[in-house]
């Protein structure tokens, strides 16, 4: 395959953007305890796979019904389960303050969030997006199925003014709460991009969901607070160039 592969192999390899938000993805949320399970082989009992189970009440599962011999009662009849995986939610949180301008720091994420992107889209994933500039943070999306046409917001993102990360943070937080009691089985993963450069690091939380922060502070001076606000969230950490 070497020989044969010609010069396109080197555009089918995973590029440092993939590589991250792959990463970014493969944060695997909390599940309460037995959720989730995959299913384990058994003894066959009127089921390839183990004992056969019915729901009780829906559709009717005629030829599972019809099998057991003609239905007399309502307790002879048996109903479809609908299994449904939970929805995923990805919550991706942007700094987007002046600072992330410098060394190409917020160009370069933009690359990772395009290749996260078109991965919620292929895997009908909802999005919620949350940017942090200016004076107050912004709500982009809220839950929504993954778009293209996030590429065209993507393209015109940029930096500018102060960094109102905290109250983003908090404004995420209340958010994700709200939500989570009203869809307690959706998966939830979070997605924070910032340099950390803050004056101060404001009391944090946790998230309650699955975090992880990406690094993009550089240059030669750094403060290197983004991983004391990871470490505040309980969050993975990443720097974008490691």
């Amino acid at each position: 395959m070497g020989r044969n592969a010609g010069p396109g192999l080197a555009h089918r390899r995973p590029s440092r953007s993939a590589q991250l938000a792959k990463k970014a993805l493969g944060i695997r949320p909390r599940t309460d305890q037995g959720a989730d399970a995959k299913p384990r082989a058994g003894h066959l009992d009127q089921g390839r796979h183990g004992a056969s189970r019915a729901a009780g009440s829906g559709a009717i599962n005629w030829p599972g019904t019809l099998l057991k011999g003609r239905p007399r009662l309502r307790e002879d009849l048996l109903f479809r389960l609908r299994r449904r995986a939970p929805h995923e939610l990805w919550l991706v949180i942007v700094d987007a303050s002046a600072s992330t301008r410098r060394h190409r720091a917020l160009s370069d994420a933009k690359g990772l969030l395009a290749q996260l992107f078109d991965d919620a889209y292929r895997q009908r994933a909802r999005l919620a997006l949350l940017t942090a500039s200016g004076r107050a943070p912004n709500w982009q999306v809220q839950g929504l199925k993954a778009s293209k046409d996030l590429r065209y917001w993507l393209d015109g993102l940029g930096a500018g003014g102060g960094t109102p990360l905290p109250q983003a943070l908090s404004e995420a937080a209340r958010w994700l709460e709200q939500r989570q009691r009203r869809l307690p089985a959706e998966q939830q993963r979070v997605l924070l991009i910032t340099d950390g450069r803050l004056k101060s690091l404001p009391p944090l939380q946790p998230l309650n969901c699955p975090t992880l922060l990406l690094d993009i502070e550089r240059g030669p001076i750094r403060l290197g607070r983004a991983r004391e606000l990871a470490a505040g969230l309980d969050a993975a950490y990443q720097h974008i160039d490691l």
